[in-house]
């Protein structure tokens, strides 16, 4: 599972047999039926580097994507959300994140141990206590489309935007961020436990929000961008995110 992790961040657009024959090429003796077994428990599939929790039940809304005409100017004005696949050194846990779209702003984030909705609730919960965009964009997963999630926005009067299916650049920047964690962070940790992770994956992101500069960012960091240069450098919003993270998250 570990190296189908790591080919899979590197080559989002293999699928099972390229997976198959590029494990094959490296001495692994495996076959299809494994391969594809392990990247359904994953919950990754091919076409792009987004896992493969698709098709809710019969509350699942579906909403049309809106950001492809729209102009991005500004933090705040458009947030978007994922979940991906985090391995530890015996079994894997789920991430999930609200980026803002424009600053890159991680605003909240949480793990769990299951793909049920709840992780995906609290992160949004933090996340609205801090503010409200004008549209929230998330792809078609069940987390997102259940009438928990959707109905929370609506209520936040947030509108909802969905890429189409297999579209996976649709949200580009959160892809991004998942291709940074795996590199930066958990491809050079060894996690023992979910609470280890929470603790290694918190000091991270206030990393990332705080000190890690982006080029397309014209070389800033994401919270001089999402707050200004002044409110970025005290440092605030970093230590209260990760001390959220270390102190809420343990029942989660």
């Amino acid at each position: 599972m570990r190296r189908i992790d790591e080919q899979y961040t590197k080559t989002p657009f293999y699928g099972v047999a390229r997976m198959t024959a590029q494990l094959r090429r490296e001495g692994r003796l495996v076959n299809p039926k494994r391969v594809r077994r392990l990247m359904r428990l994953m919950s990754l599939e091919a076409v792009g580097p987004k896992p493969r929790w698709r098709g809710g039940g019969p509350e699942s809304l579906k909403y049309p994507y809106l950001l492809a005409a729209m102009t991005i100017d500004r933090p705040g004005q458009v947030w978007c959300a994922d979940i991906t696949f985090i391995r530890m050194r015996r079994g894997f846990i789920y991430l999930m994140a609200v980026l803002d779209w424009f600053s890159r702003y991680v605003v909240a984030w949480r793990t769990s141990a299951t793909l049920k909705a709840d992780f995906c609730y609290e992160a949004l919960e933090e996340a609205l206590n801090g503010g409200r965009p004008e549209v929230f964009n998330t792809d078609q997963g069940s987390q997102f489309t259940s009438g928990g999630w959707t109905g929370r926005l609506a209520a936040a009067q947030v509108k909802i935007s969905m890429d189409g299916r297999g579209r996976c650049f649709d949200n580009i920047f959160v892809e991004r961020l998942w291709r940074s964690v795996k590199y930066e962070e958990v491809y050079l940790k060894d996690y023992g436990d979910r609470a280890e992770a929470d603790r290694s994956l918190a000091g991270y992101f206030e990393f990332y929000n705080h000190e890690r500069i982006h080029q397309g960012l014209d070389w800033r960091t994401p919270a001089e961008v999402h707050y200004g240069p002044e409110a970025a450098n005290s440092g605030a919003q970093g230590a209260s995110l990760a001390a959220g993270a270390t102190a809420d998250w343990g029942a989660a």
